[in-house]
This record gives C-alpha cells, structure tokens and sequence, in this order.
C-alpha cells in the first residue's frame, strides 16, 4: 500500500543511512521497523498495574480493580433495571 507519513528528520536520516548500509530500500526499513513493534510483546512491567482509589464519606479509603469496577457497575445497571 502506498501512503504518506510525516517521519521525524533524524530518524529519517538514520533510516536512510541503515537502507544504504543494507543496500534496500527506506520503505523496506520502515517496513521492517514496524513488524517487528508489533510482533514484540508488550512488557508488561513497563507500567503499574491500573487501581483506582476511591474515598465515601466517612468510609475507609477503597481500592477497586477494573474488574472489581466492572462488577460493581453491572450490579448497580440490575438494580435499576430491577427498580424501572
């Protein structure tokens, strides 16, 4: 596919270097470039893990997951279901 994107000066220019070091062609850079982002798997150390902190009032501070959440919200959507 044919397309246009706006690459960064210098990363332009690393990858045309790297394509005449490689005697192929910039496309074939950018192409190898992003199979291997995404054929690579995700760390998953690289961020901490979502929690969401949530304060009542007068109540201990809680500490939901988003499954937590989810469950929460799917109990809450049949109570009011329950109450139309």
């Amino acid at each position: 596919m044919r397309t246009t994107v706006i690459i960064e000066d210098t990363l332009f220019r690393k990858a045309k270097k790297q394509a005449a070091e490689m005697g192929i062609t910039v496309s074939d850079v950018v192409n190898r470039a992003l199979r291997e982002a995404f054929t690579q798997p995700k760390s998953a150390g690289s961020l901490p893990p979502f929690r969401m902190v949530t304060f009542g009032r007068d109540q201990p501070k809680v500490d939901h997951s988003p499954s937590e959440l989810a469950r929460a919200t799917e109990d809450e959507d049949r109570e009011t279901l329950r109450g139309s």
